[in-house]
């Protein structure tokens, strides 16, 4: 079992800086190590619970363009029309499911 001596929270600094974009890495990364300097009790999950709310801070989301979101070129997926579009074929079985029989 470790104990608050054994916790080393480079691991979990460097994954959740991983997303962020590379301007914001080290800025995120100073603030993380200072944030754990205030954390009273230093074990795995009140170090997570610091350092993933304030990755949120420095996390953007990347912008969307008109073809959805990080796609670079056309796709017929999103340029055609939606699937599952009525057509008159939907739901033959089910109409004929409870046909009244004389």
């Amino acid at each position: 079992m470790a104990t608050s001596y054994d916790l080393d929270p480079e691991p979990l600094i460097s994954r959740l800086a991983g997303p962020l974009l590379p301007a914001d890495r080290q800025a995120f990364r100073e603030a993380a190590l200072d944030a754990l300097t205030r954390v009273p009790c230093a074990g795995e999950g009140s170090i997570y619970r610091a350092v993933a709310t304030l990755q949120r801070q420095f996390f953007h989301p990347p912008a969307e363009t008109h073809h959805g979101v990080g796609s670079r070129r056309p796709s017929k997926l999103t340029d055609g029309p939606p699937i599952g579009a009525e057509d008159p074929r939907t739901g033959g079985r089910n109409r004929h499911r409870f046909k009244a029989v004389e």
